[in-house]
């Protein structure tokens, strides 16, 4: 494919390192940002700066968008006086929305003369710098093959899932099991410590063990330290991301009170002002440090 001008609407944790692939793979990448300091890095490295969404969209044939939800996507992309803009665009949305959010949006789309699809991913900020990320493409065929190698800059096997829904579905059952293993790790973890029981011991054995994920080590020296500082993906996310799951839980008449348990603890952690530290600061509100 002809590579195209490609604007990225959203240059934070993730995308960011996404529009240094890019530029990197000799794409001429447009970037908007609501902060737009935080852009500066990525001008300096040859990235042109739109002033405002409506430049952006002008001035690229593929948007990218990496925005907080389906609301912000639709107030910087869909507002009446820039329906005419959007017309023969492709916008390629990759952060984690629910799947009838994006169907709808794929609907605010096609009514604007565009085409839509989707592309979330598995993986944080390393595997984004990397181009190791695991991508999850809800899109036609035809869409698919199309786009394929300007995917395949972000992660060197993209796949394609079905239509658009399903591959944001498939998002948040991954990040539904974020969710989980984490709290049940901390939580198995706080029993093994408040027992005197090696972590050492416990671990080894887990490791051995079909139980073991190795996103547990991940976060041991986390929670045994209690530093959750520098995060790839902050617990504030990962509360929108079980809201998420849950709503589309209740769309199918799926029974999820194990995750509203969780959610109600991740809650907790934002309460406690733990919202931008790594979500596995939810030991904190699992297994709190005792009080001398």
């Amino acid at each position: 494919m002809n590579k195209p001008t490609v604007a990225i609407f959203g240059t934070g944790l993730m995308g960011a390192p996404l529009a240094e692939r890019l530029l990197d793979a000799g794409y001429k990448v447009v970037v908007w940002n609501r902060s737009p300091e935080k852009a500066a890095p990525l001008v300096a490295r040859g990235a042109l700066q739109a002033a405002t969404p409506a430049q952006a969209i002008k001035s690229a044939e593929l948007l990218i968008t990496w925005l907080a939800d389906q609301r912000a996507i639709q107030e910087v992309l869909f507002p009446a006086e820039r329906a005419s803009l959007l017309e023969g665009k492709t916008l390629l949305q990759m952060a984690t929305i629910g799947p009838s959010h994006s169907r709808a949006l794929q609907d605010a789309a096609i009514a604007h003369g565009a085409e839509y699809l989707e592309a979330p991913v598995l993986g944080s900020i390393p595997e984004a710098r990397k181009g190791s990320l695991l991508l999850m493409v809800g899109a036609s065929p035809a869409q698919f093959e199309h786009y394929q190698p300007l995917l395949a800059v972000f992660g060197e096997n993209p796949l394609h899932v079905g239509a658009v829904g399903q591959a944001a579905a498939m998002k948040l059952a991954f990040n539904q099991l974020i969710a989980g293993l984490t709290a049940s790790f901390s939580l198995s973890l706080g029993l093994i410590q408040k027992e005197g029981v090696r972590v050492e011991l416990f671990m080894d054995m887990l490791r051995d063990s079909a139980l073991y994920a190795s996103t547990f080590d991940k976060k041991l020296l986390r929670m045994l330290e209690r530093d959750y500082a520098q995060p790839n993906f902050p617990t504030r996310h990962l509360l929108k991301d079980t809201d998420l799951f849950l709503d589309a839980a209740d769309e199918h008449g799926l029974t999820a009170a194990c995750l509203q348990g969780v959610r109600d603890t991740v809650a907790i952690a934002l309460a406690k002002g733990l919202a931008d530290t790594d979500y596995s600061a939810i030991n904190e509100v699992i297994h709190p440090p005792r009080e001398d």
